[in-house]
């Protein structure tokens, strides 16, 4: 990485992992978070949007969040945004409350982002999107001419082979798939954050034992409370569950702890079993272009030591 901060709107739908996500981008000196804006998805954009407003309150951050898409761009197709309770708890946050933080801004989350865009350098700007991609494909489907603004686009979303919110899909691209079709399609670069990769980044109760050592403040302790009150998954065998969204932001911030490949990524928008799966080609089947970038193994290791290390900074 180059010394320069780089300019980053962070599209989420706090959701336990978002809140780790959120703040580990503010404990970060790498990243200049412009905006947060907010979807629904984890939970209704209700308890998303001032699970947000808390989450950047509790950090003492003074950035701007704002409200975005309650429901995906084709409404009609599967319903609005049917959040996950099991994982997230019907508050977003695994039960645990948090003060309340600043209000959110007066706007809409694609106009507020189109807005941030606009004066922007070509190339200057990071879009990480964290939830369902609502928000930043109405942005930029409402205004193509700002993708040249966009230095890269990081999701986390997609799976390799099975999902973990249908048998043939994740939850954030099953949320919105044609949202996530558009941001394929922007002609930007795109980083792809899967379920194989954030499988690798398993929370254990050891791994939360070492985090509460560090000490830290209340972004800390919140943030460990939180990772005890998510059950672990039966998909990843009972050990513990994967934390998926800050895994995203860690990319940005510490590219040395990922081996990464190149594919061509399609997302089923259809109406059957198997919408929103990603379908990979790494080998070039296709014969479409390999134009994202695919993280496929993480240092697991190295990632909580910056997760833990860079929460306890905050207040």
């Amino acid at each position: 990485m180059s010394g320069q901060r780089q300019a980053v709107i962070l599209d989420c739908d706090p959701g336990t992992d978002d809140a780790l996500a959120l703040w580990l981008a503010l404990a970060s000196p790498e990243i200049d978070l412009r905006m947060v804006t907010v979807a629904g998805g984890n939970a209704g954009l209700e308890r998303t949007l001032p699970n947000a407003c808390a989450v950047v309150g509790l950090a003492g951050a003074v950035v701007p969040v704002v409200p975005g898409a309650d429901r995906p761009l084709r409404f009609g197709m599967g319903g609005g945004f049917r959040g996950d309770g099991v994982v997230h708890g019907a508050d977003g946050l695994a039960g645990i409350a948090l003060p309340p933080g600043p209000p959110p801004v007066d706007a809409v989350a694609a106009d507020a982002i189109r807005a941030l865009l606009r004066p922007a350098r070509p190339g200057s700007v990071t879009l990480v999107g964290i939830g369902p991609a609502t928000n930043l494909a109405l942005a930029l489907a409402t205004e193509p001419a700002l993708a040249d603004r966009v230095a890269e686009i990081v999701l986390m979303g997609g799976a390799w082979g099975e999902g973990n919110w249908t048998p043939s899909a994740e939850f954030n691209a099953a949320s919105d798939p044609e949202a996530l079709d558009i941001l394929l399609g922007a002609g930007r670069p795109v980083t792809l954050v899967t379920l194989e990769l954030t499988a690798q980044a398993l929370v254990t109760p050891a791994r939360v034992a070492a985090m509460r050592a560090l000490g830290g403040g209340a972004c800390l302790h919140a943030a460990c409370d939180i990772l005890a009150g998510i059950p672990p998954s039966r998909r990843l065998g009972g050990e513990g569950h994967a934390l998926h969204d800050p895994c995203a932001v860690a990319w940005l911030v510490a590219p040395e702890l990922f081996h990464a490949t190149a594919a061509a990524v399609v997302v089923d928008c259809g109406a059957g079993p198997a919408r929103g799966r990603t379908h990979i080609d790494r080998w070039g089947r296709t014969g479409a272009a390999p134009a994202v970038t695919l993280p496929e193994a993480l240092d697991a290791e190295g990632f909580f030591a910056l997760l833990g290390g860079r929460l306890a900074r905050l207040p």
